[in-house]
């Protein structure tokens, strides 16, 4: 039997009268990389800051390595949000310095050694950094992580194409065999050949989700062509 690391049953999320997510049922295996895949509005956000602890649901039962959302889950997952929250006066050694001190499992000499492919200065202040460049640094803090759960919003979405193969193929694709890397992005077909699961919402509900292999035999095409040919005419894409 497949272990899970994430166990969804008939979760809900509401905002006052407006659902996030209702009835959503999802088991996500250990040791996967899934992509989160939806369009605009979709849920994606929300399902994701769920899962690392920062919203609570409405109703039904969420399970993550087997516990509760809690202080103990939160220690296994690294979580990359979709905004920048570090101070734009810090240094990036000031970042590094303070997940040293935050996180336990924090991998400061594998931090180094990817800014350093990067070509980004331990010394170099973030506001003197393109946005591309701070978020590259924001996903190699996460990544230097040894959690058991990587969440991952929009984390390539304004880095050059260049650093974007390097981060698919050496910073997302050579991680712990055991871990779970969950990404959340519009940029399927940079992505796709590097996912092994896939997990379609909309409008807070599964459409379907399965093995990226699945649909190339399936359905004789891309997952990003079926992407676009299943939300062709939604509204929100």
């Amino acid at each position: 039997m497949a272990e899970y690391i994430v166990r969804c049953r008939n979760l809900v999320k509401n905002y006052g009268k407006f659902t996030a997510f209702s009835d959503l049922n999802l088991d996500i295996e250990k040791g996967k990389i899934v992509g989160l895949l939806g369009p605009n509005g979709s849920g994606k956000t929300t399902f994701i800051k769920t899962l690392a602890g920062l919203l609570t649901v409405d109703g039904g039962v969420l399970r993550i390595d087997g516990m509760e959302p809690g202080v103990e889950t939160k220690s296994i997952i690294s979580y990359l949000p979709e905004r920048p929250y570090f101070n734009s006066w810090m240094k990036v050694s000031d970042c590094l310095d303070y997940f040293c001190d935050f996180y336990k499992d924090f991998d400061r000499q594998r931090a180094e050694a990817m800014l350093e492919d990067l070509q980004i200065s331990p010394n170099a202040k973030l506001n003197t950094l393109s946005k591309g460049s701070k978020e590259k640094v924001q996903l190699i803090l996460v990544m230097s992580r040894r959690a058991k759960l990587y969440l991952l919003d929009e984390p390539i979405g304004g880095v050059d194409p260049a650093a974007r193969d390097y981060i698919l193929e050496t910073i997302i694709s050579k991680f712990d065999a055991d871990a779970t890397i969950i990404i959340s992005t519009h940029l399927i077909a940079d992505v796709e050949n590097h996912l092994d699961k896939f997990i379609l919402i909309n409008q807070g509900k599964v459409v379907l989700n399965g093995d990226v292999k699945h649909v190339r035999e399936e359905f004789g095409m891309s997952l990003d062509s079926y992407f676009r040919e299943v939300f062709k005419c939604s509204r929100n894409f």
